[in-house]
């Protein structure tokens, strides 16, 4: 399993996002705080809301691909 922290500033990070990660065959969850959803739903995603960090768990050990294609909502 790889984790690491994403942030979205607006509804088109979300869908930028989503997009990138459908391409993958890999099971993700995106988690804050309590709230735990699926990280290809846009409507799970929206709900963790907007210039917060969120923590991306994805389930498989080797995902380099993923983190390359999304590194511009990988928090610093």
């Amino acid at each position: 399993m790889n984790k690491r922290m994403v942030v979205f500033q607006n509804i088109d990070d979300i869908i930028e996002f989503i997009e990138k990660v459908e391409k993958y065959p890999y099971s993700m969850d995106m988690k804050r705080g309590k709230c735990i959803v699926d990280a290809k739903s846009l409507l799970g995603i929206i709900n963790l809301g907007f210039s917060k960090e969120i923590e991306l768990k994805v389930y498989v050990d080797e995902c380099d691909d993923l983190w390359n294609d999304i590194e511009e909502f990988v928090a610093a």
